[in-house]
């Protein structure tokens, strides 16, 4: 089954805890996606780091992922320097890894959407250095 959107961090942190203020948005909106959602390695690793506080949220982001909600992309050790061409054009954003990585999918895979709440980088990234990314959860008025 093929992806039709990337997911990010703080998308999956937001719809996990129920105390993160872009939960709601970030929930209403994953419940109506097409999914599964693609990600990488680079953000399943931020994402553990980020929740390593307590086995009780580690467990809660392994029941999120088992579904098949989100797909892991892999990318090869040839891929990497296409990586860091972007993270060296980004260079005054300090684009991170993990935003590398799923800039360099959307290229790649030919996806135009991102579920994210780092609105602000996604805004200013450009896929095959030219288009836009659609961001997920809409903004509201």
């Amino acid at each position: 089954m093929a992806a039709n959107l990337l997911i990010d961090t703080g998308a999956i942190l937001a719809i996990l805890d129920k105390n993160d203020r872009w939960h709601a948005r970030c929930l209403e909106t994953f419940l109506q996606l097409r999914l599964p959602a693609l990600t990488s390695q680079a953000v399943l690793t931020e994402l553990f780091h980020l929740v390593k506080r307590s086995r009780t949220e580690m467990e809660t982001v392994w029941k999120f992922l088992a579904p098949g909600a989100v797909m892991l992309a892999t990318i090869d050790h040839s891929e990497l320097h296409q990586i860091h061409t972007l993270m060296s054009r980004y260079r005054d954003r300090r684009m991170d890894f993990a935003d590398a990585t799923l800039v360099y999918l959307a290229e790649r895979e030919s996806l135009s959407v991102v579920f994210t709440t780092d609105r602000t980088d996604f805004e200013t990234y450009r896929i095959a250095g030219k288009h836009r990314f659609r961001i997920l959860p809409i903004e509201r008025p």
